[in-house]
This record gives structure tokens, C-alpha cells and sequence, in this order.
């Protein structure tokens, strides 16, 4: 079951998952992007808005039912926002840390049900290369996916051994998202970088390659890693 899988890194996960013959239930807020998706890898599309608790537990349940259980979750829904401290409206804030944060709490809570039934089941959350180095303008977004580091560590101690559950934090990647973001910086006078020259590779990265890091934390081969945080971001955050 994948959030935010009508686009980006959600998207890309949906469709490797699906070539590697697993069933996915494609959920996101843009339930049109969303059925696009499914019928393309035979999945199953729901709509979800993660910030409403409600919603979160009637997608869950019909994604469950759908797909006759549930072994593993993504977190790939997210939203962002680019701002100095100062010009920040609260309501942005509550916005930010709404979808990101509550709504990474939201599924997992009402998901744990249906994992606690599977075998070997897993959780991997989308953070972000913010997380650990955060930049000018994005206080809001960089909050919100710390936040979600933590989270997972609290998580995994209490779900363990049963369920294992990683966070992973990609850096720039070619999603609509981040194009946006770019937009944003381009249009502060706070920053003339490009996103990337602050990377080590030069280079962003593509959907796919952060869908394959989130197929390796589903899989068995990283049967011993749990409570983890995987940053997968080029070389921002020593560069």
C-alpha cells in the first residue's frame, strides 16, 4: 500500500513494486492520477486525504479488503513549501506538518492492524535529505520530516520484531514536487544556487532510483535493518 502514489517517487515505487509481481493498492489524494496508475499496473486506486484521520481509516480498510491484506506500507505522500521564518503563515506551518507529519501517524496507526496479521511486514516512510540538512526557506517542510525520523525510531521499537520500520531520506529527485521548490528558490533573492551544485553528484536523482532503495527495505535482504534512516541523496549532506 503506497500514499502519494499518483506521482514522483510514489508513482515510481507503485510501478516497480508491480513489475516485481507484488499486488499495490495506489492511494492518493488525486484519486483521477491515482486510477491512472492502477489500471496501468493492475492495481487497486483509493482516495486519501493523509491529513484526515477518517479518511486515512476508510482507505485502509477498503485497500486491505481490495488486496486481501496488507503486508507493507510507503509513505510517499507529501507536500512542500519554500519561505523564510518570517514570512511563514501558521496556517502554512499547521498545513505542512498536517500532511507530513500527521498523516505519516495516521496510516501507520490504523495500518498496524493488518500488518500485525502478515509475515514479515514492513514500513518504509519517505523523509527527506532536509531532514538531516536542512536549508534557508524550508523551516516548515525540514520540521515536519525530522519529525518523521524520530517517529520511525519510536516505531519500530514498538512494533519489533513482527514488523520492521525504516525511514528513507532521498535528496533532489525529478519529481513535480521538487520542480516547483526549484521554482520557489528561483524566485527568492535569498539563493542563486541551483539544487544541483549542492550535490556531490551533480546530478538529481531519478524517481527510480529512490523506488529501488524502497524496494530493498521491503525486501529480505534488509531482513536486519529496522529503526533505521537510509539518506540517499547524492552527497548533499557532506558536500
Amino acid at each position: 500500500m503506497i500514499t502519494g502514489a499518483a506521482s514522483g517517487i510514489g508513482r515510481a515505487t507503485a510501478e516497480l513494486f508491480a513489475k516485481e509481481g507484488a499486488k499495490v493498492a495506489v492511494l492518493d489524494q488525486d484519486l483521477a492520477g491515482a486510477q491512472e496508475v492502477a489500471r496501468a499496473i493492475s492495481g487497486t486506486a483509493v482516495a486519501v486525504d493523509v491529513a484526515s484521520e477518517d479518511s486515512v481509516k476508510q482507505a485502509i480498510e477498503k485497500a486491505g479488503n481490495a488486496m486481501g491484506g496488507i503486508d507493507g506500507i510507503v509513505n510517499s505522500a507529501g507536500i512542500n513549501f519554500y519561505g523564510l521564518i518570517e514570512n511563514t503563515e501558521f496556517a502554512q506551518w499547521q498545513k505542512i506538518q498536517a500532511v507530513n507529519l500527521n498523516g505519516t501517524f495516521l496510516v501507520c496507526r490504523a495500518a498496524l492492524p493488518w500488518l500485525r496479521k502478515a509475515d514479515n511486514a514492513t514500513i518504509v516512510t519517505v523523509s527527506s535529505g532536509a531532514a538531516v540538512a536542512p536549508g534557508v526557506g524550508n523551516s516548515a517542510y525540514a520540521t515536519s520530516k525530522a519529525g518523521i525520523v524520530n517517529f520511525t525510531r519510536v516505531l519500530a521499537m514498538e512494533v519489533a520484531p513482527k514488523i520492521r520500520a525504516n525511514v528513507l531520506c532521498p535528496g533532489v529527485t525529478d519529481t513535480p514536487m521538487s520542480r516547483g521548490m526549484q521554482a520557489a528558490r528561483n524566485s527568492s533573492a535569498s539563493t542563486a544556487s541551483t539544487f544541483s551544485s549542492q550535490l556531490a553528484l551533480k546530478r538529481k536523482a531519478e524517481p527510480e532510483e529512490i523506488a529501488k532503495t524502497i524496494l530493498f527495505l521491503t525486501s529480505d535482504e534488509s531482513s536486519f535493518a529496522t529503526g533505521s534512516t537510509f539518506v540517499i541523496d547524492g552527497g548533499r549532506a557532506f558536500y
